[in-house]
């Protein structure tokens, strides 16, 4: 339960309202404890524990958001979609898009039971453990990538996807700039002179990390993959470049190791080009160079941060997490500057 805090006097909610909405998908008579996830740097999660039955339930942050972002609406709708076709989505329970309730869209789930390993392992493992997470991460990615993308027809808007998202987070990176963070300029007009066509068009998850995955090492398995507010319908390079930002190997420079949040850097972890090599070999895609999807991926992720770091600088969200967020910005663009050819 490390990674559960009581509930931040910022984020709490009625939880009597809560539960006498949540009424009829349940059965349980009495209100729920509930607890604060301490992971997620974007919307807000909680646990909410019943007698026998521990549910989870997702809402956006406080304070103004990115006009796309935090959709708890279509959140719910893609893991529904998806659940019949790809079974490691979590069950859904109800979505409720009364703004009486909580101020907000929200919605509660089904919690997947595993080990969800973050930026250090606390518990024994093995050489072989860490050869089934290597593999079924790879293996997991892939599979996704394989799922027919017309269950989520209406959010497939056709060829240009990589376009697309180079002019978007190109856009959200200069509304959310602050003065502290380097301007991109040189990164964004890199990516739009250099980006290459669509290689294919299929469901994507958007933020494939080993921590949003839940682990089953003794059934040598996944049992779940959660945060999917940023799955859609695109070009499954970029879903693959996108993850391996977070990526971090054993040698890295050390201001880039530091932003390490997942176990990559395990001995028996594929380093990112292993990784990339893997894929392509499962996946019976081809890539001569992959170096526009890396560089795509550092810029996104420091969107993201960026995005957030904004947030934090005007007191709208007070989480001790995101104050190295700039920090990590600087890191991100210098990497990804660092890359260009």
């Amino acid at each position: 339960m490390k990674d559960l805090t009581a509930v931040r006097e910022e984020d709490r909610f009625d939880v009597d309202a809560m539960h006498a909405w949540l009424q009829p998908f349940i059965t349980h008579r009495d209100a729920p404890q509930v607890m604060q996830f301490r992971s997620g740097a974007s919307n807000l999660t909680y646990l909410l524990q019943y007698p026998g039955q521990e549910l989870v339930l997702r809402r956006p942050p406080v304070g103004t958001k990115a006009v796309s972002a935090h959709d708890m609406k279509r959140e719910f709708l893609i893991q529904s979609r998806l659940k019949p076709s790809y079974d490691l989505v979590p069950k859904m329970f109800a979505l409720c898009e009364d703004h009486s309730i909580m101020g907000s869209d929200f919605y509660v789930m089904e919690r997947v039971v595993g080990d969800i390993f973050r930026r250090d392992i606390e518990k024994d493992i093995t050489a072989a453990d860490v050869a089934i997470m290597a593999d079924s991460l790879i293996n997991g990615l892939v599979q996704l990538h394989g799922v027919d993308a017309s269950v989520l027809s209406e959010l497939n808007k056709g060829s240009g996807y990589v376009a697309r998202q180079v002019e978007g987070w190109s856009k959200r990176y200069r509304n959310a700039l602050t003065d502290d963070v380097p301007n991109g300029e040189k990164v964004m007009a890199w990516l739009d002179a250099n980006k290459p066509e669509d290689v294919d068009s299929c469901v994507i998850h958007g933020d494939w990390r080993i921590d949003n995955v839940v682990f089953d090492l003794e059934k040598a398995r996944i049992v779940g993959v959660l945060d999917w507010e940023l799955a859609t319908v695109g070009d499954p390079l970029m879903d693959l470049g996108s993850s391996l930002a977070y990526w971090v190997d054993r040698d890295d420079e050390p201001a880039f190791a530091s932003l390490r949040r997942q176990p990559s850097h395990l001995e028996g972890m594929p380093t990112r080009n292993e990784f990339v090599q893997r894929y392509l070999e499962l996946s019976g895609r081809t890539c001569a160079d992959f170096t526009f999807y890396e560089v795509f991926g550092l810029f996104r992720l420091a969107v993201i941060i960026q995005q957030i770091w904004a947030r934090y600088k005007v007191g709208q969200t007070t989480n001790p997490a995101f104050a190295g967020f700039g920090d990590a910005v600087n890191t991100l663009i210098n990497r990804a500057e660092g890359k260009l050819r």
